[in-house]
């Protein structure tokens, strides 16, 4: 079973406007109302792609009961804690030309929410996947991803980490399976501009060598960059489309690689194939990155999370090619 832990979700109150002027009245064209949260995004576009989920995390107030509701919309398996007060953030997204973010801060998670969490976690086991995604709220550590995997060492969890700054830092240590950094997330990490392939692939390496086992970088138009756990690297270039927005692209990559990655493990779980042989390590991670980039792309290409089906499009279509 795939987890996703969503501390800080939120509900993504998104306006169109023909254009933005800041000081002035300005109004929208359509407005729409989306659960937010990088886990949760992840946990719908694995719905999407034909895998089930479940969701993790935190919700406070009415807001948050809001967003239960639209996440169970979604066909998905939510288990978020209620927390006893607070309200869920509300973020705002302006598209005008551009995109531009306004995110809120979250409520403060108590200590008795955090123990309720963790004993949810304790439940993890051989096989399963856990996904921690986004920000961290006020009251916990920014060390919180990395100590949430040091606990499920040695229980065969595979934990991925998408997240910016100290709390994927420090979550490095804890070797998790799958980091997926954005180039400005990895400038940060790296502490200078990474203008070219090659920088983002030393970059890449660097924090491989910290601990991260497959380190996939997206790179907007660019593309993205796989640096897999036997050192090979795989790019693609970005599938050509309108972009409508950036908003669940990165969550959809990382729902795409896992999709990909268990669809090729599929026949040595369940003995089939070659005389139940295990898939080729090379054949499996190719494909994953090839379903990450065409679901990050078709996102990008969408109002919102993109469709199974136009996932598979791009994926048909040849459009992410390794290099």
């Amino acid at each position: 079973m795939i987890y996703t832990l969503t501390l800080n979700p939120s509900l993504d109150y998104v306006l169109d406007l023909p254009r933005f002027t800041p000081g002035r009245v300005n109004r929208a064209g359509r407005a729409a109302l989306f659960p937010g949260g990088k886990g949760l995004n992840v946990s719908i576009m694995l719905g999407r792609l034909g895998v089930p989920s479940r969701a993790l995390g935190f919700a406070a107030g009415p807001e948050g009961e809001r967003l239960r509701q639209l996440v169970r919309a979604q066909g998905v398996d939510e288990k978020l804690l209620a927390l006893p007060s607070g309200s869920t953030r509300i973020n705002v997204k302006l598209r005008a030309g551009q995109e531009t973010d306004i995110n809120a801060p979250g409520p403060e998670i108590p200590p008795q929410a955090v123990e309720q969490l963790l004993a949810r976690l304790d439940s993890l086991s051989q096989g399963d996947v856990l996904v921690l995604a986004g920000s961290i709220p006020p009251g916990l550590p920014p060390s919180f991803y990395g100590d949430v995997l040091h606990r499920l060492q040695g229980r065969g969890v595979r934990g991925v980490v998408d997240a910016q700054g100290e709390a994927l830092r420090q979550a490095l240590p804890q070797r998790p399976f799958l980091i997926k950094p954005n180039r400005a997330e990895l400038e940060e990490l790296a502490g200078r501009p990474l203008q070219d392939a090659r920088r983002v692939q030393q970059a890449a390496q660097a924090l491989q060598r910290q601990g991260a086992e497959n380190v996939l970088v997206s790179l907007g138009g660019e593309g993205a960059l796989l640096l897999d756990s036997l050192g090979r690297v795989h790019t693609a270039p970005a599938p050509k489309g309108e972009v409508k927005g950036a908003v669940g692209a990165g969550d959809s990559m990382v729902a795409g690689f896992l999709a990909g990655l268990l669809a090729g493990e599929q026949p040595a779980a369940e003995g089939r194939g070659d005389k139940g042989r295990a898939p080729d390590h090379i054949d499996s991670i190719s494909r994953a990155f090839r379903m990450g980039l065409a679901a990050g792309s078709a996102t990008a290409f969408s109002d919102w999370l993109a469709s199974g089906a136009e996932v598979l499009q791009l994926m048909g279509e040849g459009a992410a090619n390794l290099g």
